[in-house]
C-alpha cells in the first residue's frame, strides 16, 4: 500500500458535551463504585469514601469519613486546597 500521496495532518478531536442520559449512567456507575468501595471496606471498617462536587471551585472532593463520627479521615484535595482556588478564582 502506498500512503507516500497522504499529507502529513494533525487532527484535533474534542469530545461531545455529554448528553442528560449519558450524565446519569456515568452518576450511576459512580454510585455503584463508591458503594462497592464502601461494602469492600476498602477504607476500613470504620470508614467510607463520599465524593460531592465543590460548586465554587468546579472539582469533585472526596472524603474518606468514619462512619460513626462523620470525621474526616482525609481529604482530597485538601480542604486548604480548595480554599486558595476559591482565593484565585475571586470566591
Amino acid at each position: 500500500m502506498d500512503i507516500s500521496s497522504v499529507q502529513n495532518t494533525h487532527v484535533l478531536v474534542t469530545p461531545a458535551e455529554p448528553t442528560d442520559q449519558a450524565k446519569q449512567k456515568e452518576q450511576r456507575d459512580l454510585i455503584q463504585a463508591v458503594q462497592a468501595l464502601n461494602s469492600a471496606a476498602t477504607f476500613g471498617n470504620d470508614n467510607e469514601v463520599t465524593f460531592f462536587f465543590d460548586r465554587n471551585t468546579h472539582k469533585t472532593v472526596i472524603k474518606i469519613v468514619n462512619k460513626e463520627t462523620r470525621e474526616v479521615v482525609r481529604q482530597i484535595p485538601a480542604a486548604s486546597v480548595l480554599k486558595m482556588a476559591q482565593e484565585i478564582i475571586g470566591f
